[in-house]
């Protein structure tokens, strides 16, 4: 796989030369934008606000708009803000991947050592794996500074990039229900639908079923076939004021008749 950024963990005194290659891919279909009245792929232009012409890509540079004017950043500037970043992936500490909330977590890629770092990669990843703890990182990729956690998976490390805490929306100003709000038995029938409907979590069984059913009516329009539209189930939606606690026990024998079935 094609690396999209060259660097070296470095662990101590250790550093151990590796690339960053994506480790997931999209599951959609890749759709174009077309004109409705021929078909036409939709193409967009870069162009000056100014003129309306188009900006051919090595004419463009990239701004940071200072006091009312705009300070341009070269190449140089970026490595320069932080050089020892931009190359290296530097273990900060080691921490227990359960105190990560899973709100932090946004892109996970794999790291391939290079030929010259293959033992001491083998070594961090079998010594994560023992010790049961994930390396917190700091690095610089595509003029961004990234936070990180290292972590063992089969035979790669893979780095899962996470947010800063400031990237994160402060949801106090949702509209919210209170703690504790529910009566004791609604609890504890909700509490006894959840352990009805638990089950060992296995990642294979999940599969993306929309993508393929819209390939297959894609292909039925392709070929003239006719699909018969499918018309959605109603569904019961809880209102203020209902009885909550009937909805809950309808709903767990809901579950034992399709046991059942």
């Amino acid at each position: 796989m094609k690396p999209i950024w060259k660097g070296a963990i470095t662990f101590g005194l250790v550093s151990i030369p590796v690339k960053v290659v994506t480790a997931v891919r999209e599951s959609t279909l890749d759709l174009d934008m077309l004109d409705s009245r021929d078909l036409s792929h939709i193409k967009y232009k870069r162009v000056n606000e100014e003129t309306g012409k188009e900006v051919p890509f090595e004419q463009i540079v990239k701004g940071y708009k200072y006091k009312g004017d705009y300070v341009v950043l070269e190449e140089e500037d970026f490595i320069e803000a932080d050089i020892e970043k931009s190359k290296t992936i530097d273990i900060l500490n080691f921490v227990d991947e359960s105190e990560i909330e899973t709100i932090y977590y946004e892109q996970p890629y794999y790291l391939e050592p290079e030929e010259a770092g293959k033992k001491a990669y083998g070594l961090l990843r079998d010594a994560l794996a023992a010790a049961g703890k994930v390396g917190v990182t700091l690095f610089v990729m595509r003029k961004k500074e990234s936070l990180a956690i290292l972590l063992p998976y089969d035979k790669v490390i893979v780095l899962d990039r996470i947010r800063f805490q400031e990237e994160i929306v402060d949801p106090s100003q949702l509209d919210l229900p209170p703690h504790s709000k529910a009566r004791p038995k609604e609890l504890a029938v909700a509490k006894q639908l959840i352990d009805q409907l638990t089950e060992e979590f296995d990642i294979s069984s999940y599969k993306d079923t929309y993508s393929k059913k819209l390939l297959n009516i894609i292909h039925a329009k392709a070929t003239g076939k006719r699909t018969v539209k499918k018309v959605p189930k109603p569904r019961i939606v809880h209102h203020k004021g209902e009885d909550l606690m009937a909805t809950l026990k309808a709903s767990l024998t809901e579950k034992k008749r399709r046991k059942a079935a």
